[in-house]
């Protein structure tokens, strides 16, 4: 019996005890920045499953389908992506736009441009920002639209054409996972579109300051500059009637 203590040692309970690592703590602190995507797939509904064995609405135009279909198609799926990511392009788009476009067209299409550097990147830096106001807006609205139609309780499809538009009532299955879809997927892409948007607008309007800023410094400059010993119209019209259009008409002869 002493024998058989002495092989096993009692266990020391007040030993501390390492916490084991979890993963999924890594993994969700890893992508915090990216939308979550619930995983709802078509496929299971497509052949006849319950939610929508008696669905008439063509796959095309089914809510989820259109959802997947914009969550891969280019340029919506920015939206839904990693920030890091979708900022990154964004930035990339509108560098290359002002440095291929803006910056020749302002160079050489502005009167004045080339003798003023800064009203010249100003020009371009403001039309590289105007391109991605237009791809934001657009990925806004497209967003938006799928959006509503995840979130309405029915669905307005056509059967053959624009003629013959109906209406169809989701079921309370279908109901719920749409909604479950638009309200976790949807609606933070539409909220980071929205902040984009408000960015994007300040930027533009900081811009377009300081060119009338610069502007009217130049014309406040030109006014300044006066030659002295220069009549002005109303001295010259007192000496020249004739000369100036409307003037007053001489006695008549």
């Amino acid at each position: 019996m002493a024998t058989a203590l002495l092989l096993h040692p009692t266990p020391n309970f007040l030993s501390p005890i390492s916490p084991t690592p979890n993963p999924r703590l890594h993994l969700h602190h890893r992508y915090r920045t990216k939308i979550p995507k619930i995983p709802f797939s078509s496929s299971s509904f497509r052949n006849g499953g319950p939610a929508e064995a008696e669905c008439p609405v063509p796959l095309e135009q089914q809510p989820i389908n259109e959802y997947q279909n914009l969550s891969t198609s280019f340029p919506f799926s920015w939206a839904s992506g990693d920030l890091v990511e979708y900022c990154s392009r964004l930035i990339a788009t509108g560098a290359s736009f002002a440095l291929f476009v803006g910056l020749p067209v302002a160079s050489f299409g502005v009167f004045g441009a080339q003798s003023e550097p800064l009203k010249q990147s100003l020009y371009a830096v403001s039309s590289g920002f105007l391109v991605v106001t237009l791809a934001v807006v657009r990925m806004y609205l497209g967003w938006a639209y799928v959006g509503n139609r995840l979130l309405s309780a029915t669905v307005e499809y056509e059967e053959t054409g624009w003629y013959d538009g109906q209406i169809w009532v989701k079921t309370a299955e279908v109901l719920a996972r749409d909604r479950l879809l638009g309200s976790f997927s949807v609606k933070p892409v539409l909220s980071r579109l929205k902040l984009t948007l408000v960015t994007l607008a300040a930027s533009i309007l900081a811009c377009v300051l300081v060119l009338l800023y610069i502007d009217g410094g130049q014309i406040q400059e030109a006014e300044n500059r006066v030659i002295r010993g220069v009549y002005n119209d109303d001295s010259a019209r007192s000496f020249e009637p004739d000369a100036f259009c409307g003037g007053d008409p001489g006695p008549p002869q």
